[in-house]
């Protein structure tokens, strides 16, 4: 019998293996733009997911990704960071190639010289950037910002509006849903006109090793805490056409005598305009209205947040979506939409920062067996 384990073992690591649902594989190499050279130890990761690898020696990669849509990045110090957008319909017919271009630096000196960097920044700025990014909630107290010497701060008079840029990824350690997240900041600004803050960059969870299994649940039910009524939770519902099941009304919010008033819907997807194509398993959703309330009848709004913001509704999360005028949206499987720059979040959710981030993958986790190379590579066990 011990003679038969190790052959048994290397057919079932030959296969990928995985615990629920369905998956796409996306595979590609990192090249050089410069010389088209393969670039080993490049970053690859889909966006805002805890699914990621490293380039081999010949710069290539492969991901193992649930069914829905992603933002796959590719990072390398030095270097500018590179994406594409992919998701079911399409992974499996085509491999990736990405050319990474070295970072313009005659560029980062004109903006300093435009916006004038801050001396001391972290000392001015420093918390309430962690503010306006990690957030104030009781998931972001527990969050540890390990290399903030990596920021950098610039201020523009003028323009009155503050702006942060980090050379290298900022590292969070999430003390409360156990991640540690490797966010690629492209650039944070703060505009003190209009009191609103506006961030993009290239996140990467990673889960943390609980010390024990009390630990491991208190994260587990932290985890399920901070997806309910979170923008995820929001799509996947519309996504399954679950939104009343799942706690969610929506209703459009619209000017009338210079004064906004809210119209209750009895049709939620007639007045989306849901539709969803069989062959993408893509839904496209393109409201009568551009700017659509959301009401979360399952939680409150936390105690801070109501002391914060009195004017909101304290008896259930209310948050806003501002659509472009007669454009749609997609949303993919995993909850996963598209164009993400299309949209405006206000009130609820822009209370949610990074400290409340859940992965894309969360609840639809994949496991790969290690697959070994040959049969005659291993060793018989005697």
């Amino acid at each position: 019998m011990k003679k038969l384990l190790p052959l048994f073992l290397l057919f079932a690591c030959s296969i990928p293996a995985f615990s629920q649902g369905n998956y796409i594989i996306v595979t590609g190499k990192v090249l050089l733009a410069s010389t088209k050279q393969p670039l080993q130890g490049a970053s690859v990761f889909a966006q805002n997911t805890t699914l990621g690898t490293a380039t081999d020696a010949e710069g290539n990669f492969k991901l193992y990704l649930p069914d829905g849509g992603y933002n796959i990045a590719v990072t390398f110090t030095g270097y500018d960071t590179e994406s594409r957008r992919i998701s079911t319909s399409d992974a499996n017919d085509r491999s990736l190639v990405f050319e990474m271009s070295e970072k313009q630096k005659q560029m980062e000196e004109v903006a300093v010289v435009a916006t004038g960097e801050v001396k001391e920044g972290w000392t001015k700025y420093g918390q309430f950037f962690v503010n306006k990014f990690i957030g104030q909630t009781a998931n972001s107290a527990a969050c540890v910002l390990k290399n903030p010497e990596i920021l950098r701060f610039f201020f523009s008079k003028k323009r009155n509006r503050l702006k942060v840029i980090a050379p290298e990824p900022l590292v969070i350690e999430n003390n409360a849903l156990g991640y540690t997240i490797k966010y690629a900041l492209d650039s944070f600004t703060y505009e003190y006109n209009t009191e609103t803050s506006v961030y993009t960059g290239y996140p990467l969870f990673e889960e943390k090793q609980a010390i024990d299994t009390v630990q491991k649940i208190k994260w587990q039910l932290a985890r399920q805490q901070a997806f309910k009524g979170s923008i995820l939770h929001f799509m996947r519902s519309l996504y399954d056409k679950k939104l009343k099941e799942e706690g969610f009304e929506i209703q459009f919010l619209v000017s009338m005598n210079d004064k906004e008033s809210s119209l209750p819907l009895k049709d939620f997807y007639g007045a989306l305009n849901y539709t969803k194509d069989d062959s993408s398993q893509v839904v496209e959703v393109k409201p009568n209205q551009p700017r659509v309330g959301v009401i979360y009848l399952k939680e409150k709004p936390t105690e801070i947040y109501r002391t914060l913001y009195p004017e909101e509704p304290a008896d259930f999360q209310f948050s806003v979506i501002g659509f472009l005028p007669s454009e749609s949206i997609g949303i993919e499987q995993n909850g996963y939409y598209f164009d993400q720059n299309d949209l405006t979040m206000n009130a609820w959710w822009t209370w949610d920062k990074v400290g409340d981030l859940l992965p894309y993958n969360y609840g639809r986790e994949i496991t790969v067996l290690a697959e070994v190379p040959k049969v005659a590579d291993s060793p018989v066990v005697q």
